[in-house]
């Protein structure tokens, strides 16, 4: 991704090797700085350590137990982001300089509160506000899928593409839109909440309110609610039916928006493989008949399970850089 692409943000680059081999016996000596990546999902909160160049160090992930208050909750959270920071200092021996988070939303701009819809209990619940306390470190955050979109275009399955989809199919569905460089926010920062987009007319009811969306129909929670069955043990008719569902929605955003790439990451995604893929490819292929949607392609995440937390470093990056920019215009 060039530094010209989403808002110039990621112009920190992996290194090539020979730079790499150049000063190896020198930066044995230096203490390097890294990120805190956090992953918030409505299953489980994962929480790792990324370099400034977008290699994951290290990570661990605990589940989301929704019996617990809002706080119980975070309490958990934090416990979790602090025994990175005991690591990165200790085991990594490297220095912490930003927390970035990747949410399910929806979320007030820059996360000052997040109500994620299958964390119940964190309603306008200030996240940025308590990681803040808890770490004495500058926070960012967005959305977990806006974040993937993020990952992808810098080092996953969209990098060089100016226009593309991102898409999260686990526990919920979410999205991440970048367009012309730029991913995009919307006036609150929601913008890609693909999860909401109508696939069947008066369907089954979403956490949102609505009936069909995306969300109520093809994610891990409602495939759960149909089938009795977790979605780790799908049958080949529900992971044919989840790709077509998710083809459909794609379609949509592709016409839409005159994209011709979606990547795809999540659990149930990427665990329902090469059959959710086939059948979302041929869907995509339906729908998609103008002439510069014609042609689409809907492919697995390039970085696997590693996406979500270097999309959430990555936030912590464009954060970073922001901030530099805004602190130099004021001078």
């Amino acid at each position: 991704m060039s530094d010209d692409t989403l808002d110039r943000l990621l112009s920190t680059e992996p290194r090539r090797a020979e730079e790499q081999g150049e000063d190896e016996g020198r930066s044995r000596q230096l203490v390097g700085d890294v990120i805190v990546a956090v992953d918030i999902g409505g299953t489980k909160m994962a929480a790792g350590l990324m370099t400034m160049q977008g290699e994951l160090l290290d990570r661990d992930q605990i589940p989301v137990d929704h019996r617990l208050s809002a706080d119980g909750l975070f309490s958990s959270l934090n416990t979790l982001v602090n025994s990175q920071l005991v690591r990165a200092r200790d085991h990594h021996h490297m220095r912490p300089v930003a927390i970035g988070v990747g949410c399910a939303g929806p979320m007030s701009r820059g996360a000052e509160t997040v109500s994620p819809i299958n964390i119940h209990s964190w309603r306008e619940y200030p996240l940025r506000e308590r990681l803040v306390a808890g770490t004495t470190l500058p926070v960012y955050a967005d959305l977990d899928a806006k974040a993937l979109a993020l990952a992808e275009g810098w080092l996953g399955g969209a990098q060089g593409k100016e226009s593309f989809l991102a898409m999260v199919v686990g526990t919920g569905v979410g999205g991440g839109i970048v367009l012309n460089g730029q991913l995009l926010d919307g006036a609150e920062g929601n913008a890609g909440h693909v999860g909401h987009i109508i696939v069947e007319p008066n369907g089954r009811r979403c956490g949102c309110g609505s009936k069909g969306c995306l969300e109520a129909e093809a994610s891990g929670s409602a495939i759960e609610a149909i089938t009795g069955r977790p979605p780790s043990e799908p049958t080949y008719e529900i992971m044919q039916r989840t790709g077509r569902l998710v083809g459909r929605a794609a379609a949509s955003v592709c016409n839409l928006l005159d994209l011709d790439l979606v990547v795809v990451g999540g659990s149930v995604a990427l665990g329902f493989g090469a059959t959710f893929f086939n059948s979302a490819q041929e869907t995509l292929d339906e729908h998609a008949k103008l002439s510069f949607s014609r042609g689409a392609r809907i492919t697995p995440v390039r970085l696997g399970d590693r996406g979500p937390l270097i999309g959430a470093g990555a936030v912590a990056v464009r954060g970073m850089h922001r901030a530099r920019r805004a602190a130099r215009s004021q001078q």
